[in-house]
């Protein structure tokens, strides 16, 4: 139920009605921990209070309660080494594959193009495709721990491709198809793959892309490459020719064979997802068959509230981790809508008619689309049949309390789950709960299992704004990064707090909920005042001159401190009066200490192509590094406008 959706800051917006609370899955989930015995309190809050004292339970009982198939023999469900130590369910077995595809029938996937054209694959056709695909696999000699890769758009190929290849116990690793040759080498070459399932092209704003002559870049890098399997059903670009044995998409799934699953440790390696790779060798994650399956069902069951039979909408590309846990929905036999292309082409409004048409009930968007939606003061008409969503998920950054006021102004009755996490850990820290209010510009509450806490300067423990840590294991957070001797993952996560996770965010806890002040490592300090970007960001991106901001702080010298802000300007905006209007909003909602050194306005604000903003290279350009060293452009969302910033700071540097 909308209380008000005007709001204030920190103030309800919204409140579940008994039937969604009594229908949830927390509901659910704590009445089935009543049947076993175990109380789990009056609220949520004491829900999760248990989850965190008593770990090893709530583990085993939720993989029970979520109907995870675990064969091998019962021990531990956790060792008692510290993290990144501690070792889940030892000597049980698992694969994700199969906890997808079995025991559901009806539409698996609603696959839906640029061009609105749409197809449905029921379950029994997705089998036979995984089964097909598998096979030509295990006959190209694909085995438990070998590498199959993919350079793929939001296809159903991709799905199961990805399920083909774990089903056999081997690694799973996917690239969009938009990203650089040399970003998808330096990626993919850390594997030594022996397949790869490519598209060679896209379609994207209305035209397909013609990726061939990157293919044969790519493939001339891999060595290890033994076979290629093109995927064409959405493209009119045909395939190369190659130097590598190639077979047609229909070819593959069709070579026949029984659907078989390898069972597998449950750490054992699921797949190989990639960190930014701005800078430097991209990091491969590697999670485990198991740890990701809990993980993600706990998102989707608890947090997203998700039921079987739902069709469920994630805005994501291949390359980020939300396409995985829009595939894992399969595994609550709810339905996946894969959109292809660019999924705001021909307009923001698509996403919205797109989850109308499809019926969705739970829609994943980013922080930056609700922003884009309520800068363009989008209004969705009668013509958006959105009864049946439940659910609107943000992530991806902070959302605005004007995002916040947009969703119930113009979406509806809906509960509104800001979340945050990572691709680190494959799930979130903080999210959404739908059996409590949801509060303008706030996170509801920390995950099931997760003991999230906030710490100051010092390393103790503060309810204000603080670094984000963890201080108890995940069953997901990565088994180890590809290749590494254990030093980079130390180095990336325990090296401030030995023992203890430190995620490079800021977070803050009160009485109305959770706030993320953005990244920690990118802190501004100045004159000795530690600042959240994202404080800023929350000003000056709500102002309608400006459509996005950017702001570094780089310690120049030994002594000196340049703060510079970066402005997109919004259709018809003007330099001065933006600029001006960016100055009295910082003085009026923060303070003085917050006011850039300058503004400058550019064409546009620099991203990874999972839509990160590129602060730490911006400000090492500031600094003086040159811009191979900062960015691999190929992992970049426009390399023509790091060469503006590049071209700024080098400017910077001459005066």
């Amino acid at each position: 139920m909308i209380v008000d959706d005007h709001a204030a800051v920190g103030d309800v917006i919204w409140m579940p009605d008994d039937t969604l609370m009594s229908a949830s899955g927390v509901a659910r989930f704590a009445e089935f921990l009543r049947v076993r015995g175990i109380e789990p309190g009056a609220d949520y809050f004491d829900l999760w209070r248990w989850t965190v004292d008593e770990p090893e339970r709530f583990w085993e009982l939720f993989a029970e309660f979520a109907g995870v198939d675990l064969g091998g023999d019962a021990g531990p469900v956790v060792t008692t080494d510290p993290m990144p130590h501690a070792r889940w369910f030892e000597g049980r077995t698992v694969n994700f594959a199969r906890q997808l595809l079995e025991g559901h029938d009806g539409t698996a996937l609603i696959c839906v193009a640029e061009d609105n054209h749409s197809r449905e694959i029921s379950w029994k056709e997705l089998r036979q495709q995984v089964a097909g695909t598998a096979a030509y696999l295990r006959a190209a000699g694909v085995g438990v721990g070998d590498r199959v890769v993919g350079i793929l758009p939001n296809v159903p190929e991709a799905v199961v491709g990805f399920l083909a290849t774990v089903s056999l116990g081997a690694v799973w690793s996917v690239c969009a198809p938009e990203f650089g040759p040399g970003a998808i080498v330096s990626r993919f070459k850390q594997l030594s793959p022996k397949v790869v399932i490519a598209a060679p092209g896209y379609r994207l704003g209305g035209r397909d892309r013609d990726r061939r002559a990157e293919l044969a870049e790519i493939l001339d890098a891999l060595p290890t490459v033994q076979s290629v399997v093109w995927a064409t059903g959405h493209t009119s670009i045909t395939p190369p020719l190659t130097n590598t044995t190639a077979v047609d998409w229909e070819d593959a799934i069709t070579t026949g064979g029984d659907l078989e699953y390898a069972d597998v440790e449950f750490s054992h390696p699921l797949w190989v997802l990639f960190s930014s790779g701005t800078t430097g060798v991209p990091k491969g994650i590697v999670h485990g068959h198991g740890g990701a399956l809990l993980e993600m069902l706990k998102m989707l069951l608890i947090h997203s509230d998700l039921r079987p039979g739902d069709r469920y909408f994630n805005v994501a590309s291949t390359s980020w981790v939300l396409w995985n846990s829009l595939v894992s929905a399969l595994a609550i036999g709810a339905t996946a809508v894969l959109v292809d292309g660019n999924p705001t082409f021909p307009s923001l409004d698509r996403v919205w008619r797109v989850a109308a048409d499809t019926r969705t009930a739970v829609l994943g968007v980013s922080a930056g689309f609700v922003h884009a939606c309520a800068k363009a003061a989008l209004a969705l008409d009668d013509e958006h049949e959105l009864s049946a969503l439940r659910c609107v998920q943000v992530t991806g950054s902070p959302l605005s309390a004007d995002g916040y006021r947009w969703v119930y102004a113009n979406v509806g009755d809906v509960w509104l789950s800001s979340m945050s996490g990572g691709t680190d850990i494959a799930s979130i820290f903080v999210g959404g709960v739908p059996t409590l209010p949801v509060r303008v510009g706030y996170i509801q509450a920390a995950a099931l299992g997760v003991r999230v806490e906030s710490w100051d300067e010092r390393g103790s423990p503060t309810r204000g704004k603080g670094e984000l840590v963890i201080t108890q294991p995940m069953p997901s957070m990565p088994l180890h990064f590809w290749g590494d001797d254990g030093s980079r993952y130390l180095a990336s996560y325990f090296d401030t707090y030995p023992g203890v996770w430190r995620h490079g965010d800021f977070i803050e806890f009160d009485d109305a909920g959770i706030i993320i002040h953005g990244r920690s490592d990118s802190t501004l300090n100045r004159n000795g005042l530690r600042l959240g970007s994202a404080d800023i960001y929350t000003v000056v991106e709500a102002l309608p001159e400006v459509a996005e901001a950017l702001v570094v702080g780089a310690e120049i010298g030994a002594d000196d401190y340049y703060m510079p802000l970066f402005i997109k300007l919004a259709p018809g905006a003007e330099d001065v009066a933006a600029s001006a209007a960016v100055v009295a909003a910082i003085r009026a909602h923060l303070s003085v200490r917050y006011l850039p050194d300058e503004i400058i306005v550019m064409r546009g604000i620099p991203h990874t192509r999972t839509g990160k903003k590129l602060e730490v290279p911006v400000k090492r350009l500031i600094q003086g590094a040159d811009l191979a060293d900062v960015a691999d452009l190929g992992a970049v969302d426009d390399p023509a406008l790091m060469e503006e910033y590049a071209a700024f700071a080098a400017a910077l540097q001459a005066e």
